[in-house]
């Protein structure tokens, strides 16, 4: 079981993983998470610089910031992703948003395969806002299939290198496992997700049924990006999310 930490301030509270990101952010009573999505992929700095100017708009503080996804041009080896990381984890510190070792947002970092971005940028962002009525609200990071901040990647992938049908439904089950985990913590659930999201290049339909579907993750439908995770060696990711409400801005 997950435990979670709270920021009674800015209206979440998350589960602390990694330096780079949180495994998941739940809105605290008299909050709802909002979602928005870039038409088209932001590059990181100027994607930092919009997510500032809305926050502002709207009138909530930079540390409402609270999760987001990212488009990157390719994946990263371990000691590329940990240089990329720190260079974003950069700017939550002058955001005021890191809480010691913590860091409270959670994170996708995918690469399309096809049409990438020339940079990495942001996809999409989410931030809470007071609502004295608001249903929970949740987002789970994204999760390969494999056990983070135990070791390098590598040596905790489940069923590394290998693609075959019986590699990816292990991998698979793996993920599922990971989403259910982290969302019990949020107190969410399969019944009270809006969307999920499975991020790969591998074909999903040998258990898209037996898995995904039976497990409630395609109650509203399953949104396959063909994208592959952002570590290489890792082959299948996932995130959920249960929000009321998503807009999509132009880029």
């Amino acid at each position: 079981m997950y435990e979670t930490r709270e920021r009674p301030g800015d209206g979440y509270r998350y589960i602390p993983a990694v330096f780079q990101y949180s495994a998941g952010v739940a809105a605290l009573p008299g909050f709802r998470i909002e979602r928005v999505r870039f038409a088209d992929p932001v590059p990181l700095a100027a994607g930092f610089a919009r997510i500032a100017d809305h926050l502002k708009g709207i009138g909530r503080p930079l540390s409402a910031f609270c999760q987001c996804e990212l488009r990157s041009p390719g994946q990263f080896t371990e000691q590329g992703f940990r240089a990329f990381n720190l260079g974003y984890a950069k700017v939550l510190g002058e955001w005021g948003i890191l809480s010691g070792t913590d860091n409270p947002v959670a994170r996708s970092n995918v690469c399309p395969e096809l049409s990438p971005p020339a940079e990495p940028g942001f996809h999409a962002f989410a931030y809470t806002v007071p609502d004295a009525g608001a249903a929970p609200s949740f987002a789970t990071a994204g999760s390969g299939e494999s056990t983070e901040g135990k070791g390098s990647y590598e040596e905790q992938t489940i069923a590394l290198g290998d693609t075959s049908a019986a590699g990816m439904l292990r991998k698979a089950q793996f993920v599922l496992g990971e989403m259910e985990g982290r969302m019990q913590a949020l107190g969410g659930s399969w019944a009270m997700a809006t969307a999920a999201q499975v991020y790969t290049v591998h074909d999903i339909h040998p258990f898209l049924g037996e898995e995904l579907a039976r497990r409630g993750a395609a109650r509203h439908g399953v949104t396959w990006q063909f994208c592959r995770p952002p570590v290489l060696g890792l082959e299948y990711e996932m995130d959920v999310r249960g929000l009321p409400l998503e807009r999509v801005i132009p880029a």
